[in-house]
């Protein structure tokens, strides 16, 4: 009989490449490396408890898995939402203590803990990442929807997990145990799904937004909040802070000293757009005036702050109407017949 590898196995091995090539970049981030390293190691937990029969590792399986959501939930707030604070931040270490207290005494216990971890942490995530990308300050504009469609999927897939936990228990109480296989391999799948993808966007690529129809204008904003854009735009216009691939709706909060869901939602208010439409009309008179000098596409892309080809395209023809090429052969035309 031949060897086989089972599916979480081979989710171990794929998660830890991915974990290498997290590593083999110099910005690397750490939370990205803990959760992809964990995720890796409960795969390689599950095979090893579930297909492989050993005993040590069965009582390892629900100490790593309960601290899978919580570093999910702290990844996803400190790469999108807000800084790290220590002290409020330990609470997230309760889970995992949690877990360890109950094997130890009440092994009944994890049955219910478990999935109401990954229920918890995957439906906080899911809520904050629908809110959309205005409600993930610390993402750069460029990156667009796509990492907060991820982190949906990552969401997702925590609550799945836990039905798919409780599933396990159902099958084994009930005596089905030929559907314990087809549960762990499905549970592997999603997990290297969730992880695989998150990080694949954080390592390799960069979002695109597809900005979608232009918003109507609200006729509802304050005094209040025209002051506030006007300042948002006096900064915007003196420090070129458009022209970075890298500036965060946070970073613009910082600058104008105002929360940031404050100054979201005052260029709702006034333009009826969200602040990423807001900054990329600069980066788009920018990046006309640049083609306007004779500049190529490619050049006026990444001297106006974009770092995509097909996002830059995308706002260009939004807000000109035209692509970025007819507009670099029109100022040609007129040149040439000056």
């Amino acid at each position: 009989m031949m060897p086989s590898l089972p599916l979480p196995l081979v989710s171990a091995f794929v998660l830890a490449f991915l974990l290498l090539l997290l590593l083999s970049r110099r910005d690397r981030p750490r939370l990205f490396v803990a959760l992809v390293g964990l995720c890796a190691l409960q795969s390689a937990v599950i095979a090893l408890a579930q297909h492989y029969g050993i005993a040590a590792f069965r009582s390892l399986q629900p100490i790593t898995a309960a601290a899978i959501p919580p570093l999910a939930w702290a990844t996803f707030q400190f790469s999108a939402v807000r800084r790290p604070r220590l002290l409020p931040d330990l609470v997230h270490c309760a889970g995992p203590l949690l877990a360890l207290a109950a094997s130890l005494v009440m092994p009944a216990l994890l049955d219910a803990l478990i999935p109401a971890l990954f229920v918890g942490y995957g439906g906080a995530i899911l809520l904050a990442a629908w809110r959309g990308a205005d409600a993930l300050p610390r993402l750069p504009f460029t990156v667009g929807n796509t990492p907060g469609l991820v982190w949906k999927v990552v969401a997702l897939s925590l609550v799945v997990s836990a039905l798919g936990d409780m599933l396990f228990t159902a099958a084994a109480i009930s005596g089905r145990s030929d559907w314990l296989p087809w549960i762990v391999t499905i549970l592997s799948s999603l997990t290297l799904l969730a992880v695989g993808s998150l990080v694949l966007v954080r390592s390799l690529g960069r979002g695109e937004r597809d900005p979608g129809p232009e918003a109507a204008p609200i006729p509802h904003a304050s005094e209040a909040d025209e002051e506030l854009v006007a300042r948002l735009d006096a900064i915007l216009e003196s420090r070129r802070l458009y022209l970075d691939p890298e500036l965060t709706l946070a970073r613009l909060a910082r600058a104008l000293h105002v929360p940031v869901k404050q100054l979201s939602a005052a260029i709702n208010r006034s333009t009826g757009g969200n602040v990423s439409r807001h900054v990329n009309g600069y980066r788009i008179r920018e990046a006309c005036r640049v083609l306007e000098a004779g500049a190529s596409v490619t050049d006026a892309m990444l001297a106006s702050g974009f770092n995509t080809k097909s996002n830059f395209n995308r706002e260009f023809r939004r807000i000109t109407g035209r692509t970025p090429s007819d507009w670099r052969r029109t100022a040609t035309d007129r040149t040439s017949h000056l």
